[in-house]
């Protein structure tokens, strides 16, 4: 059922799970629907499974969902190896507008092949760059990836990341000389695509207009609060 509902791009968790929710999300919902239609999930799954083992509670699915995430970056890690490799690094603010910072290892298989593979997702207080660098080195560490092998950098052009004195990409570089920054080419392709809307009116006037009610919504937390309250009626 999990793999089903990521596949379809469907929230893993709902708003409100209580028993009295008249919606209590895709994945609840769904195993509901199931239900209805076949009486062995209902008995077997609804009725009669052991309230510690029906595996919808939102402590167990992160359990779950974390212990699958540790094999699959001891994998990646088993197929690094000793070779050398490059990192990828974007921050980004989530639904609940905390900071995180996404790390990508990219680096060549046993066949040959390049290879970019997702690896973590971190919560960070700041977007510092020794911030980002501890947190990054915290990672690395943790699965036995030495910062020594580090060959390549990729991060878009702000100043906290790119910057050639005090930005993350120079402090890895007083550890890894070789550790050669490259500015991000999806973020290049991003700006390309910026400079060029410019030139057509009415997408110009779209993103303008677009950027305008962000900043307002932004700007404080009664405006979120009230387009959140919106949305959801």
């Amino acid at each position: 059922m999990n793999a089903q509902s990521s596949q379809q791009a469907c929230a893993f968790r709902g708003h409100d799970e209580s028993v009295n929710s008249l919606n209590r999300g895709n994945f609840i919902e769904l195993i509901k629907l199931l239900a209805t239609m076949n009486e062995e999930i209902n008995k077997v799954v609804l009725e009669n499974a052991p309230k510690n083992a029906q595996y919808i509670a939102p402590n167990i699915q992160k359990e779950l969902l974390s212990i699958l995430g540790n094999k699959v970056r001891y994998k990646i890690r088993e197929e690094i190896g000793d070779a050398k490799f490059c990192i990828l690094v974007d921050e980004a603010l989530d639904e609940s507008h905390k900071k995180q910072m996404a790390i990508i290892v990219r680096f060549v298989d046993c066949d040959g092949f390049i290879r970019e593979c997702f690896f973590e997702v971190v919560n960070v207080d700041d977007t510092k760059a020794s911030t980002l660098k501890n947190e990054i080195c915290n990672v690395l560490a943790q699965y036995n990836l030495l910062v020594e092998n580090l060959k390549g950098q990729g991060y878009e052009g702000a100043s906290n990341m790119a910057g050639e004195w005090n930005g993350l990409q120079s402090l890895f570089l007083s550890d890894c000389p070789y550790a050669c920054y490259v500015h991000c080419f999806a973020h290049r392709l991003q700006l390309v695509l910026v400079v060029v809307s410019k030139e057509v009116h009415e997408v110009w006037l779209f993103f303008s207009k677009l950027s305008s009610i962000v900043n307002f919504v932004n700007a404080s937390s009664k405006c979120y609060s009230e387009l959140k309250s919106a949305k959801e009626k």
